[in-house]
């Protein structure tokens, strides 16, 4: 039966439980995560168990074109201090990877590669310093050129255009969108449709983006110059993203540099505004971001993080890092992942990093 009739008002005030942010908060913070260390540490198997789940969860594409992934080849161009190389390599059937390729000048190879991925910027051209939007320069200065960096420390570098980024942004008619007035790198304006749409196929868009990185490392193996047996991975925020779980799938990935990414989902994703394409569904019932570093192959991981950063809060930051070396000690890779801080917020920070991954342990595999 009803209860007995009282005055009441709709006022939020006090009312916690109206909006879905209270419920969703306590779930987020009680959410099993069946395949965390503290549930599943214990269990020989759990590294390869974890890694099945990310990539079930992912929806990665599994269609691979036989023969060469490489498509399309541009002549090698002198820059002065490097020389510059454009390709296009094919992921899947209609998803096609621009890249410039970077190589120092006069390097003999075999050369050591790093693949650069940039996060929420205008496009992999700030990975190769260069502007070609008013906001461009802001994300230069934030030590984002991460190409020209690589290319400088004796890599081959590989600025990779990722999925709804840059030149290969979104792309429907202006009557379709609802988005044109907001800045041009917005979430909303390049990852939202394509995160979403990609939901709808089963699939997410960082699953794709992953497969990408994979992909890359299959166009790697057809460059003479370049090495397949020291395959590298870095980005900044939503590429770093991308980084860390790209490490976890792909065993030719030798070292990760994943900056302005790291963090608990409850005091980071689960919190704060973020990107729509941060999301993967049903994440939590299985693990927390951190505990991906049980998956992570035989690779030396270098987190960059700001301590000022407000999208991820460092107290969150040095709970998830404490998670991720326990679990690396856990399977006999201690001292193989590190963590800097820079005094700063949302950005890349060179001169700490370079120093600190080449100090890290190389990888013990060939």
């Amino acid at each position: 039966m009803l209860k007995s009739p009282t005055p009441f008002t709709f006022s939020l005030a006090g009312r916690s439980t109206f909006a879905p942010s209270g419920l969703h908060s306590r779930m987020i913070e009680e959410a099993p995560r069946k395949l965390s260390f503290e549930h599943a540490g214990s269990d020989p198997d759990w590294a390869e168990t974890l890694r099945a789940k990310l990539i079930e969860l992912l929806g990665m594409p599994d269609e691979r074109p036989a023969g060469s992934v490489v498509t399309a080849v541009g002549e090698r161009v002198d820059c002065g201090t490097h020389d510059r190389q454009e390709f296009i390599f094919e992921a899947e059937p209609g998803a096609e990877v621009p890249c410039v390729l970077l190589l120092p000048k006069n390097a003999k190879g075999p050369l050591p590669v790093m693949i650069c991925l940039q996060g929420h910027t205008t496009g992999m051209h700030i990975s190769l310093g260069e502007v070609m939007h008013d906001c461009d320069v802001e994300h230069i200065g934030g030590d984002r050129d991460f190409a020209i960096q690589a290319v400088n420390h004796g890599y081959a570098a590989i600025a990779m255009e990722q999925r709804a980024f840059g030149i290969r942004g979104d792309d429907r008619a202006d009557c379709c969108r609802r988005t044109l007035d907001l800045p041009i790198n917005d979430d909303n304006r390049t990852c939202k449709h394509p995160a979403m749409t990609a939901l709808l196929l089963g699939r997410t868009l960082i699953g794709e983006r992953v497969f990408d990185v994979i992909r890359a490392c299959d166009a790697v193996a057809e460059f003479e110059v370049l090495d397949p047996e020291r395959i590298h991975v870095m980005g900044n925020s939503g590429g770093g993203t991308i980084a860390w779980y790209a490490a976890a799938l792909e065993p030719r990935l030798k070292g990760i540099i994943a900056a302005s990414c790291f963090g608990t989902v409850a005091r980071s994703i689960g919190a704060i505004d973020h990107c729509t394409d941060n999301y993967i569904p049903g994440m939590l019932e299985w693990f927390d971001f951190p505990d991906i570093a049980a998956a992570i192959h035989d690779a030396k991981v270098l987190i960059v993080m700001g301590r000022n950063d407000p999208l991820f809060p460092y107290e969150g930051v040095q709970e998830a890092f404490a998670r991720a070396e326990v679990i690396f000690e856990h399977l006999g890779k201690a001292g193989a992942i590190d963590l800097v801080i820079g005094e700063g917020g949302h950005r890349f920070y060179a001169d700490l990093a370079w120093p600190a991954f080449a100090a890290l342990p190389a990888s013990r595999s060939p």
